[in-house]
């Protein structure tokens, strides 16, 4: 399959879950009110991501050195 429609797809796919789980409260009742959990969600996955940041340039600052 081409990159570009994979990239679409892809984009695609994780774009309507954001959707889904962020107004499921207001269109399926509260059985299905995942807002909450996606926002903490969110909110642990930035954390990770700038931890994982932070690690990618020192180590990238320590290869520098060596140079």
């Amino acid at each position: 399959m081409n990159k570009w429609i994979e990239l679409l797809i892809g984009l695609i796919l994780v774009n309507a879950v954001i959707f889904f789980a962020w107004f499921s409260g207001e269109w399926f009742g509260a059985f299905w009110n995942f807002k909450h959990a996606t926002w903490e969600f969110l909110k642990g996955g930035v954390v990770w991501l700038l931890l994982m940041i932070g690690f990618l340039l020192i180590v990238l600052g320590i290869s520098d050195l060596k140079d």
